[in-house]
């Protein structure tokens, strides 16, 4: 019997999106704590071993897309805080900035999906409780921008 020549394309690990999204937040911190040129920052992360794991794509498209589309992004969840953007914890700002972004501009995953992963990166490196205001952040935005 014959092989094929032809093998499948491999498949991303599961993880892989889950890491771009970690990298991702990670970096959105580091700009919107230093205000580096974003392209640096993208550069960095990019040539971490870590990033060998993570979606590269989705990776630079999130830095990017956050970057490119902040004012914008800040506006989207503005009515659905209790406070000023500015006012909120870094960490939590670049998980909810992630978020928007994935909600608004990333249709082909579902909403669920970009909800728990926030929750999970605001559980790891969230101050405690902040996931609970991520997730009520982040379902008022879902249902104002998924119908």
């Amino acid at each position: 019997m014959a092989t094929p020549t032809n093998k499948p394309a491999k498949k991303k690990k599961a993880g892989s999106r889950t890491c771009a999204r970690r990298l991702a937040m990670q970096a959105t911190y580091q700009w919107l704590m230093n205000t580096e040129d974003i392209t640096l920052i993208e550069k960095q992360y990019l040539e971490d071993p870590e990033a060998q794991s993570a979606d590269q794509n989705m990776l630079t498209e999130l830095i990017r897309g956050i970057e490119t589309n902040y004012k914008q992004l800040t506006t989207t969840m503005q009515p659905f805080l209790d406070r000023p953007f500015d006012k909120i914890d870094p960490i939590e700002q670049a998980i909810l900035l992630l978020a928007t972004y994935e909600l608004k501009y990333s249709i082909s995953i579902p909403y669920r999906a970009v909800i728990n992963e926030a929750i999970e990166l605001a559980k790891i490196y969230g101050a405690e409780q902040g996931h609970k205001f991520i997730n009520g952040v982040l379902d008022k935005i879902a249902k104002d921008l998924r119908t």
